[in-house]
This record gives C-alpha cells, sequence and structure tokens, in this order.
C-alpha cells in the first residue's frame, strides 16, 4: 500500500463550509468534481483565481486539489472555496516541502487579503418578536 502526501483543510464563510483536500499532482484544481472554469456565477469566479494567482504557478504546479463545498449561498461558498484553497497550499507546504517557504506564502496572501488565511467569525444576528428583522420594531406613539 503506498502512501500519498496529502493535506485537508477547510474554509468558512457564513454557513457556507469548503473542505479541501490537497494532494501530488499535476497542478489540478477541482471543485465539486468541476474544473474552475465552470464555476457559477461567472463573475465570482475571479474571486477563486486570487489564491491561484498570488501563490504562483510553480507553487502549485506538483499540487492536485480537490474541493468539496456545500451550505450558504453562492458568494459565501466562493470565498470559503478561496479560503480553503489558500490554507490548503500553504499547509502542504509546511508539511511536505519547506516551512520558512510557506510562511512567505502566509504572508504574501495574508498582505494581499486577510481572509484568505483567517476566517470571519461574522454571524447573521436572529430576529426578535414583535418586530421585522433582528433590531427592527414597530414604532410608538407615547403622546
Amino acid at each position: 500500500m503506498s502512501t500519498t502526501n496529502a493535506v485537508q483543510t477547510f474554509g468558512k464563510k457564513k454557513t457556507a463550509t469548503a473542505v479541501a483536500h490537497a494532494k501530488e499532482g499535476r497542478g489540478l484544481v477541482r471543485i465539486n468534481g468541476q474544473p474552475l472554469n465552470l464555476v457559477q456565477p461567472t463573475t465570482l469566479r475571479y474571486k477563486i483565481y486570487e489564491p491561484i494567482l498570488i501563490l504562483g504557478e510553480e507553487n502549485l504546479s506538483t499540487i492536485d486539489i480537490r474541493v468539496r463545498v456545500s451550505g450558504g449561498g453562492h458568494t459565501s461558498q466562493i470565498y470559503a472555496i478561496r479560503q480553503a484553497i489558500a490554507k490548503a497550499v500553504v499547509a502542504y507546504w509546511m508539511k511536505y516541502y519547506d516551512a520558512s517557504h510557506a510562511l512567505t506564502l502566509k504572508k504574501s496572501l495574508v498582505d494581499y487579503d486577510r481572509s484568505l488565511i483567517i476566517a470571519d467569525p461574522r454571524r447573521m444576528e436572529p430576529k426578535k418578536f414583535g418586530g421585522g428583522g433582528a433590531h427592527l420594531t414597530m414604532p410608538h406613539s407615547y403622546r
């Protein structure tokens, strides 16, 4: 039984969760079994390309990345995917290649956009009774 070098990371945004499996390969990136150029919506597809372009082809050419994403809406899924891809590449370099180079990769990602590595903790506040939303209540007339 041969063991392959692999890491598993996740990315989150609101209720969307993306799990990325990075293993040695030819530089392929697939999302829910589809190549990157088929990701919808088209306008947000470039957000997924951001970590790939920042890290550079030379850092991704030996890694295959499979991403499974579920929950949330289109935009949240896209942000979860890009975070999972960025974290997967950094974790793979950290574990199997050069830890100091992985730290420079991580720094370049954080310098571009902090949400590529660090998750956003904001969540939607629940609606309260007696009103239309989290803080919206009916107007009162006291006089």
